[in-house]
Parts: C-alpha cells; structure tokens; sequence
C-alpha cells in the first residue's frame, strides 16, 4: 500500500464520517412505494425529506423518541414491483463486487471475463456485441429505486495488492413522501500483474422517481455513465515463459514478455490516486451513456383510510397510460499506439502495415416506447395487463483504415410488446408471460417470448418455479462485415434460435436450492479464432443443473456449498467446465452484543476444460479445442465482522499458488490459453453505512 494511496483512503474516509452519523437501525419494514402515502395532519417533513411529528404544543420537556435515529428504507428494481431489503450479511464477499464467483477474468480485476457457465445471450433486435466487460457496468435492470425516511449513504472501499483498488459510493434520500432520488459512483482501478495489464474504469448512476399528490402521475429518471479502459497485453509470449517465477529465475513477472504492448516500460504507474499513471499501449476504450425518461398517467378509484392519528390517502389504478424515452450512445475502440509487427504476424497472423492500430464502432440510439396497462383487481397492482409498441432509430459510424475512413448507417426498427402478470394477493402464486416481436425493419422476425409460474410450498416450506423461454435472434453487430473490427465472415449468418426450460427449486426447511436449465441452440454464431466468425447450423443442447446448501455443523460452523453440472452434446462450439463447485467453511455468529464475525476459508474449483481463448482485437472470447486448461483449487482465507453499520474485510487470495520449492507464491493458475491469472493477493476493504 503506497503512502499517497493511504493518504487519499483516510481522507475520504473522513468526509463521509463528516457527512453522516452511523445507522443505528438499519432496516424495518419496508412498505410499498407509490400506493399509499401518509397525510400531513400529524407528520411533516424537514428539509432533508425526513418525517417528523408536528409539535402540538409550547412544553419543551418531552421524551426523546427512540426511533429517532432509526431509518425504514426499501428498495426496488426498476420494471419491477417486488419490495426488497438491504443486504447486511458477511460470508460471501462476491456480493459486494461486480464479479460474481462463477466468472473468471483474463488476469486482472477490471480485465475481460466471462461467465463459466453456460449463458448465452437471450436478446432480440440490434446488439453491438461487446460483452466481455458488462459485468462492471452500471445498467438500467439493475437501477435500484428506493423508499426511505432518511438520507442514506454507504461507502465501499477495496484495496488490494499492486495498488488495486474499488471504490463503491451509494446515496438517497427523500424529499418528502413523494419524491426520491439516489445516486451511484463505481471506480475500479488495477496495474496487473504483468506487463500492459492494467485497468481504468469508472461509472456514476443518477436515478429519480416522483409522484404526484393525487397519486395519478409517476415520474422516473435514470441517467447511467460507464467509461471502461483495459490495457491487451495478449497474453504471454509463451505459456512455459511461467515456470521462470516458479524456479524464482526471475523474481517479478512484469519483466515476462507479452505480445502486445511489450515495448512499454516494466515500471508500475501510481494508480487511481497516484496522478498522471502511464497511458495504456495496447487498449480496449468502451464507454456508453444512458438516459432513460418514464412517465405515466393512472385513471382510477380514490379512496382513505382514517386510524386514530391519521388519515392515509389511497388510490387504486385501474388503467395506466405509460411513455418510455430511452437514448443511448456507445462507443467501442481497441488501439495499439506502438505495434510491433513481429509479434502480430507471429502470433495472431496479422500483418501490419500502419504505425497506428485502430478500429472503432460508435452508436446512436433512440427508441420511444408507449404502453397500455390494466389493473383487473383494484388491490392487486401485480396483477396486470400490458400493451405496447416501440419505435427505434439506429445511428453507428465505423472507423476504418485506422480513422482515415468513416462510413455510417442508419436503422428503423418498430417492435410490439407485451406482458401478463399475476402475483395473487396472498403471495401464493406468481405467473408472467411476456413477449417482444420485431414487426418491421432490419430486424424484423426477431422475437422474444417467455412464461414462468412460481408457487409457494405447503406450510411455507420453500418455492418452486418453472418456465419456458423462446428467443428468435439476428447474430450481433460484431459478426458482421460492416463493423470496423475485423470479423472475417465466410458468409451471411441467420438467426439464432435458442429455447430455454429451467426450474428452480426453494426448500427453505432444509436450506437447499436446486436449479436446472436445458437448452436447444440453431443457428448458434461464435468466433473460433483471433479473427474468424462462424455459425453452427445443426442443433445442439445444454444440460445444466445446480445445487446450493448450508450444512450446520455446529454452533457457530457452516459449511456453504454450490456445485454446477454442465454438459453439452456432441462436437458443439463451447467450452464450459465439466463441474464448478465453490465451498465455503465459515466460522460465524454474533459476539459480544453488536460484534459479528465471519471467519473462515473458501475454495472454488473446476474440472479440467478446454477454455475460450481471448481476442482483443474483437473483444471476443472465441472457440478453441487445442489447449486445456488445469489448475489447482483456488484458495482464500477470510475474515469479515461487522459492528453496527461498520463491515470490515480482510482476505488473503490465491493461496493456492505456493510453491513449496522455496516457498513462494509462483504456482500460477490459467485463466485462458496465456493469459496467467494472479499470484497470492491481499484485500483489505470496508463497507460502511450512514444516516443522516
């Protein structure tokens, strides 16, 4: 941990401390938000947008209110209406981290990742195609609308070895019963642990939602920015280049040579606080900007509810009229400001002919949305009807011969959408069913339809859910010849056509979850080289199933268990892990009256596999079927507490690389063909509450 790094920590640290006191009370409660509201006769709200009882007289000398200091607040997701609480448990660090355990990156945090299990993606109309750094963006499904009584703020922050560090910010905060707003700010920085390996990349989310006083008018806002720079390093030169750590021939792996990149300097820059850190040779630059405006109208029924202190106004919806705005740019780069031709040619069969190495795709997309929504029982909003069509403009702008030649094209799209849901009033019983239909344009033809019923257990002893989901594709923007990055496609793909079948299982009794999903893939497009896109026309499946339990072993020991099964058929082009099964042996409970402790160990393993390789002038991971994969288990130690709103975490990662041959951490696990992952690591984080 360098100084400077220190220094910027604790000053941070102590302007939030500043701006809050520590939550006392962290979660009651929550209520549904925009369908009652609490009239004004004997509450009021302060200029923060917190409630307060009106003084009803001139005696000064009252009792203090023990829930003075307390805070109700709830939260939803955007486009839906489930009522969630925080989360304040400890054992599972990946909670607290944009990547969850069953991805694995390229080596650093912030790199290119992917899923380890079988995901493929499920989304009709237009797709750029760059997904290997999604899971670090901000998104709008994930957008959390909240209800609270107070100001509320939770900083987060990480650091790790090399400078790495992850800075997590979340506030929000009511003016008054009717309006709410919130914001996000993510920052994740990493030098790596090899040469042209680091990471810049930074997000900031502002969501508002609003209601009228009469109940009949709702507002929401979301504005979402995400600015993602990966240094490509290519990987290492040569697998075996590895076993000189090991042999302790060379002590630190920035000197290991890389294929891209190698030419930069083998000093570290000084990280996100460090000031004016080396510019990245070889680089992918993603950046997006969101801003989505929702607005709609509820004709209904009006309706009160008198109690001995107050009046609570009520209003039922029956029919609600609905306009989404949504505009998007995006923009997707890789460069390579010094190439070394050699190195290109030699091991990804480019030749190289410029100084400069470029390629662009920029978009522009503008889409209105306007919906009809039923409400058949006035005191059931999760039971409705929806009704809807959608208008899209497309704009992208490809960047050719390294920026010397720009072309563009334009797009139209009008799609029509629908969705039934019904949550009966008891809890019961969930069904929905939606779908979306490209009616005209480009990607006409292209569908989406899914059904899911979910029902509660006799006597409340779990949930079961099954489902079915159908989804009619055009392949991605990436695959085509129009793009800027070179995709070398043999010859016009079709549509994808992917059918889903899962079923989950909840059995809360026993602590266990079981979960399956088959799937039945046509048409399925991929990259099976550095540059070259194909299509699998014939058919094939995937099988996965999963499992999670807690197994009590005593007082205070549990062991958490997650095993994946997955298997494909015959010769189809993916790779997946055979087994994926991550445990956890956590020793837990609550200590003295407002210490809780989670201490243990944690390991994560897969079979050996034939891993997607790595394509950084694509973004792409792409098919191989040469080099396989085998590592050891990975191992952390990890101790977490929590007193009051305070979460300490402290852990030590990849354990697993000792090398009993004159102890050193040098066993490195691969996370693709020459792309090593980390060495022993360390984490020291806090996640820390306030209220105002």
């Amino acid at each position: 941990m360098s100084y400077r790094s220190l220094f910027s920590f604790l000053c941070c640290l102590i302007i939030t401390v500043v701006m809050g006191q520590t939550v006392n009370a962290q979660v009651l409660n929550p209520t549904n938000m925009g369908t009652v509201g609490r009239d004004t006769a004997n509450f009021t709200y302060d200029s923060q947008g917190r409630p307060m009882r009106k003084n009803k007289g001139a005696d000064s000398l009252q009792h203090r209110d023990p829930l003075e200091d307390s805070i109700t607040i709830s939260f939803r997701f955007f486009d839906s209406t489930r009522v969630r609480k925080l989360d304040s448990s400890l054992n599972d660090f990946t909670t607290r981290l944009p990547l969850p355990y069953y991805y694995q990156d390229i080596g650093n945090f912030g790199a290119a990742s992917r899923s380890l299990i079988f995901k493929p993606l499920m989304k009709p109309g237009f797709d750029a195609g760059f997904h290997a750094f999604d899971i670090y963006q901000l998104k709008v499904e994930d957008t959390r609308f909240y209800q609270t009584t107070r100001p509320y703020t939770e900083l987060g922050y990480l650091l790790g070895s090399k400078s790495e560090q992850f800075i997590n910010v979340t506030h929000t905060q009511n003016r008054g019963p009717n309006l709410n707003f919130a914001f996000d700010i993510r920052l994740i920085t990493s030098q790596g642990n090899f040469k042209n390996q680091g990471t810049n990349h930074s997000s900031s989310r502002f969501n508002l939602w609003r209601q009228s006083k009469n109940k009949r008018y709702t507002s929401y806002l979301i504005y979402i920015s995400n600015s993602i720079e990966a240094a490509e390093n290519g990987g290492l030169q040569h697998d075996s280049s590895i076993d000189t750590l090991a042999k302790q021939t060379i002590s630190d792996p920035i000197l290991l040579d890389v294929r891209l990149g190698n030419s930069g300097t083998t000093r570290r820059s000084s990280g996100m606080f460090g000031g004016g850190g080396e510019r990245f040779i070889a680089y992918s630059a993603y950046s997006n900007k969101t801003i989505l405006y929702r607005h709609m109208y509820d004709l209904g029924q009006k309706d009160s509810l008198v109690t001995d202190s107050s009046i609570v106004r009520l209003f039922y919806p029956r029919i609600r009229l609905q306009h989404t705005l949504t505009y998007n740019t995006s923009a997707y780069t890789y460069r390579d400001s010094r190439p070394e031709p050699a190195n290109y040619l030699n091991y990804f069969n480019m030749l190289v002919t410029s100084d400069v190495i470029q390629y662009k795709d920029t978009w522009k997309d503008l889409t209105n949305e306007f919906a009809v929504i039923s409400f058949p029982e006035k005191n059931n909003l999760n039971q409705f009807l929806k009704l809807g069509a959608g208008y899209q403009m497309l704009k992208g702008e490809f960047l050719y011969y390294n920026g010397d030649t720009t072309f563009g094209d334009n797009f139209n799209n009008v799609y029509l959408t629908g969705e039934y849901r019904n949550r009966t009033r008891n809890q019961r019983w969930d069904l929905e069913a939606n779908g979306k239909l490209y009616a005209t344009g480009p990607y006409s033809g292209d569908y989406s339809a899914l059904i899911s019923l979910k029902g509660v257990l006799k006597q409340n002893k779990g949930a079961l859910q099954i489902g079915f989901q159908n989804v009619n594709r055009s392949p991605s923007f990436v695959y085509e010849n129009r793009s800027a990055f070179p995709s070398l496609a043999a010859s016009g793909f079709g549509k994808e056509n992917i059918t889903r079948l899962f079923a989950n299982i909840d059995i809360a009794a026993l602590q266990l979850k079981l979960y399956g999903n088959y799937y039945l893939v046509t048409n399925y497009t991929y990259f099976d080289s550095f540059l070259t896109a194909k299509q699998q026309s014939a058919l094939f499946n995937v099988l996965h199933i999963g499992a999670e339990k807690r197994f009590k072993l005593s007082r205070f020991w549990n062991w958490y268990s997650e095993v994946h099964l997955q298997q494909k058929t015959g010769s189809a082009p993916v790779n997946m892990p055979l087994i994926l099964t991550r445990n956890r042996l956590v020793f837990e409970g609550n200590f003295y009256k407002n210490l809780f402790v989670a201490t243990g160990l944690e390991l994560r393993y897969y079979l050996k596999y034939k891993a997607d390789n790595y394509s950084p002038f694509t973004g792409q991971f792409f098919y191989q079927d040469q080099q396989t994969i085998s590592n050891r288990p990975d191992m952390n130690l990890f101790l977490h507490f929590r007193i009051k709103s305070f979460k300490g975490f402290v852990r030590l990662e990849n354990v697993n690389t000792l090398n009993t041959d004159g102890f050193s951490f040098s066993k490195y696990n691969f996370a693709a063909p020459n792309y090593a992952t980390r060495p022993l690591w360390t984490h020291i984080g806090i996640w820390w509450s306030f209220v105002n």
